[in-house]
């Protein structure tokens, strides 16, 4: 009997990228002999990742759909076949046995490819609200897995979204002391992390620097990813209680930054939600003001359950952050009630989960 052979596409954003890998790696922890493929684009950040990772990426032309008349429109059909034609060919190539789909661009022409040479279909959808590819992908399978409840794709279940393993297995009281002596922070002070994803977010930037002073002042120690470009004003080491303000453009050592954190502040995007709620870090979500309104949605039930405070991205200022940032983060008793409200909330294991739904559904148990 031949080796498993599974398939992998999804890329584009982090958000994509990021639980294919995690799933890929717990497939080869369950399997170690199983082939493991990938499909994505060149232009998206699993040109980089995958192959690092240590995974076969093949990349397929990047086909959006076309939201409006013109020229895209009219090339759309024949883009649309040369990628389905590519990914026929990985399929075929590589014998086979599923198909596994995480969005994005290559998404469509993979599950299009998959039904045609008949090998069966799993989905993920990161999202609360389903992209354009995986509402598509929906229709040719009953192997349908959403990280969040309220995701309305038909067969849906609930597994959660793969994380990984530096996020999955981290003891974050364990990890702390590494944390704080790796970015220069001390002991015993509340420490809020604020972030806005690898690019930043200039709304959260502005808002968190211009309440700085005030802080520092309440002996509130800061850890602030910007996003690479996005510097902001650092002010100096409060005088009277001695609390810093970090600022870096980012980390790879993101884990250690969640250790350290007793509040985090930051966009809503699933990988963020999922991440946050499965180490059981109280938030202040501020979601992406653009889009179709995910990002409101993927905070929505945890925020609702109690782990996490939503502020529009409007709203969002210096006295904002003065006014209910600042007497959340000084208030232990009150984060130690969110941030249990968030782990019963996460999710750890959803890699573990989604291989399974992985094996059943290319019929190996």
């Amino acid at each position: 009997m031949s080796p498993l052979s599974v398939v992998l596409a999804g890329g584009g954003s982090a958000g994509h990228v990021n639980p294919l890998l995690a799933t890929a790696d717990a497939l080869r922890r369950r399997v170690p002999d199983a082939t493991i493929s990938v499909l994505g684009t060149a232009e998206g950040l699993e040109a980089r990742l995958v192959p690092e990772r240590g995974y076969e990426l093949t990349t397929v032309p990047k086909v959006p759909f076309p939201r409006r008349p013109g020229m895209a429109a009219v090339r759309f059909p024949s883009s649309l076949q040369r990628a389905v034609g590519t990914a026929l060919a990985v399929l075929r190539d590589k014998e086979a046995d599923v198909v596994v789909g995480f969005g994005g661009y290559v998404a469509t022409p993979a599950y299009l490819a998959a039904r045609r040479a008949g090998v069966p279909i799993v989905i993920h959808e990161q999202n609360a609200r389903a992209g354009l590819a995986n509402r598509l992908g929906a229709r040719f399978t009953s192997a349908v897995a959403t990280t969040f409840a309220m995701t309305a794709l038909p067969n849906a279940r609930l597994v959660g979204l793969p994380l990984r393993a530096e996020i999955r297995d981290l003891d974050r009281g364990s990890a702390r002391a590494e944390g704080l002596a790796h970015f220069g922070l001390d002991e015993g002070r509340p420490t809020l992390l604020v972030f806005g994803g690898s690019l930043g977010a200039q709304r959260i930037n502005e808002a968190v620097a211009g309440a700085a002073a005030d802080l520092l002042a309440a002996g509130v120690q800061v850890l602030h990813l910007t996003g690479a470009g996005k510097d902001v004003e650092v002010p100096e080491a409060d005088a009277t209680t001695g609390a810093r303000y970090v600022a870096l453009p980012y980390t790879d050592r993101m884990e250690l930054a969640y250790a350290v954190a007793d509040l985090a502040l930051g966009r809503s995007g699933a990988g963020t939600v999922s991440e946050l709620a499965a180490l059981g870090l109280p938030a202040v979500y501020v979601p992406l003001p653009i889009g179709n309104g995910e990002q409101r949605l993927n905070a929505a039930e945890v925020v609702e359950a109690g782990g996490g405070i939503l502020v529009d991205d409007a709203e969002l200022d210096p006295d904002r952050v003065r006014s209910t940032v600042l007497p959340l983060v000084t208030d232990p008793d009150r984060l130690a009630a969110m941030g249990a409200a968030a782990a019963g909330h996460g999710e750890r294991h959803a890699d573990d989960a989604l291989v399974d739904l992985v094996l059943a559904t290319a019929g190996v148990r």
